[in-house]
């Protein structure tokens, strides 16, 4: 955790992030009361001190992270995925950051690429060239040929970009968990934001795992290379901070004049994107989440060459699972069952106004109740659903989002290739597929009892969905009051109650016992004075039961 009175590390580069955003129009965020005076903004840096409209502040939040350089180019990106911190315009914007740098020169990539090899690259190669093909934050690529004549891509890590982002990373986090202590830190959890993006950042230094994931796609998709191709990795020559593959040559699928010369089916294509990209979301629950234009490369007969995994995202079967039911409710238009489905993933912050989430979510649905799934554009709800969750601070899981901007760019691509194109027609085959065997394994009646049984009453209706989020609130140990109101005299009515049952019984067991015990016994045999007193309690006891019930039968 960040201590403000621990002395500041690497506190020139502090200085020079405060001084960057403060240019941008930032200078707002450092200079309130309160704010430590290392973080306040020197008066050269206060022109832009007042913050200009939010469009035009959105557009210097993205000019400020590209300055700033690679960390802070991808934790821009990753926030473009986080509609619950930043309102649609900054996601709109940051959604543009593009990941390409001026290259380093050769001879410093030469250098890192012989150390990692352990010998000079002109014994492992035989040609490299020394121009790369792609230069990216994080590393460059240079096209090379093996010996055999077979032609691979080496990407190499950039020197001490580790340590560079060792050190922006620190700063983020010191950041952040000074943000926590702030009025804000109770609505946005800046500290878990610090750290998932830590975690990934520092995975896509790992070029080790990149070739897990190529060879894991690969593997999936073995039964299907009509739809795509995975380069091969070269194992032997990689590290964690070099990757040999396989160079795969195509036309990029953006490129329309070209895919027409090349005589492509544009509507294949299309169709081929879709289908690649759902069956890794909804049936292999492993997807490519880097799916932009530079990263698909069609090849002759439509099949869709893809590089460059990196970025991933993982679904589980209980995220599928949340997805679809979340989609059935949807499709029925329960706004309850929407909002019970958000609780049950943890979406729902306790201070939500419930009323005004089910009424902005019910204007969401009946805009579009009865349109036809052909006139409705993925882009559009992202927009539309990127707004409420950022009114009510819903918390989405990020890799719902890594799937939404997914959808949403694939649908782009889609659009470019053939202007009729459906990206949800293209999923619909999958999405059924996918609620046969993860909800409908029995057929509709399971359907139905998932769907809390529409036909048990109002009841029954409501029992399971107050039943959920209560065992939901349990399994994440969170605590939960339960207030009656007037508690105290319901308790002692309820006693009181409980004597009066009882009072009767006795009174009608002693009624009832007391003739039979007379009769079983034989004049004399009994004293009167002791079937007297027997009869007194018994009076005594009926007379202030009648009273009782008569007074409070008047109140």
């Amino acid at each position: 955790m960040f201590n403000p009175k621990r002395p500041i590390r690497h506190l020139q580069r502090y200085s020079e992030i405060v001084t960057v955003f403060a240019r941008h129009g930032f200078g707002f965020l450092f200079n309130r009361p309160g704010t430590d005076s290392r973080f306040q903004i020197p008066w050269r840096s206060r022109q832009k001190d007042v913050p200009p409209q939010i469009d035009q502040l959105a557009v210097h939040f993205r000019l400020a992270l590209e300055e700033l350089g690679p960390t802070f180019i991808k934790f821009g990106q990753i926030l473009s995925t986080r509609p619950d911190v930043l309102p649609l315009s900054f996601i709109t914007e940051l959604s543009k950051l593009v990941d390409s740098v001026s290259p380093e020169p050769w001879e410093l990539m030469r250098a890192l690429l012989a150390r990692e090899l352990g010998r000079d690259p002109e014994t492992v190669f035989a040609s490299i060239n020394p121009q790369p093909v792609a230069s990216a934050s994080l590393s460059q690529v240079h096209a090379a040929v093996l010996p055999d004549g077979q032609e691979v891509v080496i990407k190499i890590q950039r020197p001490n970009i580790s340590a560079i982002i060792n050190t922006d990373l620190e700063i983020l986090a010191s950041l952040a968990a000074s943000a926590q202590t702030s009025s804000w830190g109770k609505v946005y959890d800046f500290t878990g934001i610090a750290d998932d993006f830590g975690f990934t950042l520092r995975n896509e230094l790992d070029y080790q795992r990149e070739g897990r994931n190529a060879d894991r796609l690969r593997e999936s998709f073995a039964h299907e290379k009509h739809l795509l191709y995975i380069p091969k990795v070269y194992w032997q020559l990689s590290t964690r901070q070099v990757l040999v593959m396989e160079r795969i040559h195509g036309i990029k699928i953006n490129d329309i004049p070209a895919l027409d010369a090349a005589g492509y089916d544009r509507h294949k294509v299309a169709l081929h994107s879709a289908s690649m990209t759902v069956k890794q979301v909804l049936e292999d629950g492993f997807f490519h989440a880097d799916p932009h234009s530079g990263n698909y490369l069609i090849m002759p007969g439509e099949v869709i060459g893809l590089v460059d995994f990196g970025k991933v995202g993982y679904l589980r079967d209980k995220d599928r699972m949340d997805l679809i039911r979340l989609y059935i409710v949807a499709i029925e238009m329960d706004v309850e069952g929407i909002i019970d489905q958000l609780v049950r993933v943890g979406a729902v912050r306790e201070d939500v106004d419930r009323n005004r989430l089910a009424y902005d979510l019910s204007r969401f649905l009946n805009k579009y109740y009865g349109v036809p799934i052909k006139y409705v554009r993925a882009g559009e709800l992202i927009d539309e659903i990127t707004n409420i969750t950022f009114r009510h601070h819903l918390r989405l899981p990020a890799t719902w989002w890594l799937v939404g901007q997914t959808i949403v760019m694939l649908e782009g691509i889609g659009l470019q290739l053939d202007p009729d194109f459906d990206v949800f027609e293209a999923a619909a085959p999958h999405i059924q597929s996918l609620m046969k065997n993860l909800l409908l394994p029995r057929g509709d009646w399971v359907r139905s009892v998932l769907m809390d049984g529409t036909n048990w009453g109002e009841l029954l209706h409501r029992m399971p969905r107050v039943g959920n989020r209560l065992l939901e609130r349990l399994e994440r140990n969170e605590p939960f009051g339960m207030e009656i109101k007037d508690i105290d005299r319901i308790l002692s009515r309820a006693d009181r109650l409980v004597t009066r049952l009882a009072l009767s019984l006795l009174v009608a067991a002693f009624v009832v016992g007391l003739p039979l015990l007379l009769q079983v016994t034989t004049p004399g045999s009994l004293p009167n004075w002791l079937i007297l007193a027997s009869l007194i309690p018994i009076l005594g006891a009926g007379v202030w039961l009648a009273i009782s019930l008569l007074t409070t039968s008047r109140k």
